[in-house]
């Protein structure tokens, strides 16, 4: 066999490989599209850090302050899914030890509850999949916790021009926590050269879920925060609630651990002893839906298209790079909506310097189109929300929100992503808190104390390079967002 027939078949097994593994079928469960139930007992939380004048900082953080409150007060089951959950941190600013405190509360709440059912779920970036040990994840399984680090070889692939040669090439080699020589991001312990192989296939889950038996019913909370000490001054929002759509956070997190090969007794007793949800009611004071993975884009698209003119949306988002959702935001305010964008400046990450891609390139086109967009005020730490309000002439405001970005792998099928939709009067006590956190965010700019946000000017980048270098990004997969 010649070189030129060889390296022709090696191409069409890559293409092969990659085409099928970018378009397979999804895992049993995986894009949960919930249907409305009747919102219950629903709470809003916000985490926000303040920029002063004088150049200090205060921290209003409220979203782990519940989340460790839940667990301390549970009696018979908590489900943990967090996409970060370590301690790696930039050095020279103060963190909260958010691994820790998690790690330590659900350990403590396991001492004085044993027959406690406990499950944590988590992303294998905390290992640099496999090639190093979590001191937290050893300490919970320490302590009979169950731990699953999702497998996610099952989802499709976000990135198939690296992902089709490192399935070909790599994964049969596993991964091991010795032997690594490498620097490793996430610890002091040296990774293999497989953990950084592993690196490029850009896939994770992604979801920040919560749930616990809170008062004698269940109760979850969704968020765009994660247990990470690195993070803990980040902007983010968090919705907790009980009802019946709570059982279906409860399936799609049993979807996550059968995709696993980690079924939890536990879990599947819980979801199968759940009474049939009564029929959403249409003259409730609100409704909730659960969202995973591209039912979040559904959503998206179709409370964006539904705003006509004088309908507000207002978006905050730390990634806004989704093709379809830039179009429609575009089409939205050529029909007359009043929209507001509030985004990250994408200039830095964990005492990393960023390009600004792909924020910046996205608010050129908003901007250009006659379309505010203002930038959080951030000082190492990010705007982390993910949260789109819609509020219509007349009618019930709609909110989504959780952990999903708006970018293609958040909302394609290739991460895996929990947000929910809720819609609510207009003058609810949830949906004015909403729109206060946003208004506040929104309205504070370089005369105010503290500074909030800053104008479009500040961050503008006009550089067409840098714009069809994120539109190259955002199609092929090749990029972090």
């Amino acid at each position: 066999m010649s070189r030129k027939i060889l390296l022709a078949l090696i191409v069409l097994v890559l293409i092969g490989v990659g085409l099928y593994h970018t378009y397979k079928p999804l895992p049993p469960g995986i894009s949960h599209n919930g249907e409305p139930h009747p919102l219950s007992d629903a709470v809003l939380l916000t985490d926000a850090t303040y920029h002063h004048n004088d150049g200090s900082e205060t921290r209003n953080q409220k979203i782990f302050d519940e989340i460790l409150r839940l667990i301390g007060q549970a009696e018979s089951f908590i489900l943990v899914d967090m996409f970060l959950f370590n301690s790696s941190s930039p050095e020279g600013v103060e963190h909260r030890h958010l691994s820790e405190q998690l790690t330590q509360a659900l350990i403590d709440r396991k001492a004085e509850r044993p027959e406690l059912n406990i499950i944590v779920i988590s992303d294998p970036l905390n290992t640099l999949y496999g090639g190093s040990v979590s001191p937290w994840f050893q300490a919970l399984r320490q302590a009979d916790i169950s731990v699953t680090e999702t497998n996610l070889q099952p989802l499709r692939d976000s990135n198939p021009a690296w992902s089709a040669i490192w399935r070909l090439c790599c994964q049969w080699l596993g991964n091991r926590a010795e032997g690594g020589w490498l620097p490793n991001a996430l610890g002091t312990q040296p990774v293999t050269i497989r953990s950084y192989l592993a690196l490029p296939n850009f896939k994770a889950n992604h979801r920040k879920v919560v749930v616990v038996d809170d008062a004698g019913k269940l109760r979850a909370l969704v968020t765009s925060a994660n247990p990470h000490d690195g993070s803990s001054r980040h902007s983010n929002t968090a919705v907790s609630f009980t009802g019946p759509a709570v059982f279906d956070v409860l399936k799609s997190e049993q979807a996550v651990l059968n995709m696993s090969d980690q079924p939890s007794p536990a879990l599947n007793n819980l979801i199968s002893g759940a009474k049939s949800p009564t029929p959403a009611d249409p003259q409730a004071v609100g409704q909730i839906a659960v969202k995973t993975e591209s039912a979040i884009l559904d959503s998206a698209l179709q409370m964006i298209t539904s705003a006509q003119s004088g309908s507000r949306l207002d978006l905050a988002f730390f990634y806004l790079s989704h093709r379809e959702i830039v179009a429609s935001l575009l089409n939205a305010h050529e029909r007359g909506a009043n929209i507001r964008v509030l985004l990250d400046a994408n200039n830095e990450a964990f005492g990393h310097q960023k390009s600004g891609i792909p924020n910046r390139q996205v608010a050129l086109e908003l901007h250009k189109a006659g379309i505010p967009v203002r930038w959080c005020n951030t000082s190492g730490e990010q705007c982390h929300s993910k949260s789109l309000i819609l509020r219509p002439l007349a009618g019930h405001t709609e909110l989504l929100l959780g952990s999903a970005n708006f970018t293609r792998r958040n909302l394609d099928d290739l991460n895996l992503e929990t947000d929910v939709w809720i819609s609510i009067p207009p003058k609810s006590t949830l949906a004015t808190k909403a729109v206060s956190f946003f208004d506040q965010q929104w309205q504070s700019g370089p005369e105010s104390d503290p500074v909030l946000s800053l104008p479009y000017e500040h961050w503008a980048d006009n550089s067409m390079l840098r714009y069809w270098r994120y539109r190259v990004m955002e199609a092929t997969g090749f990029s972090t967002f």
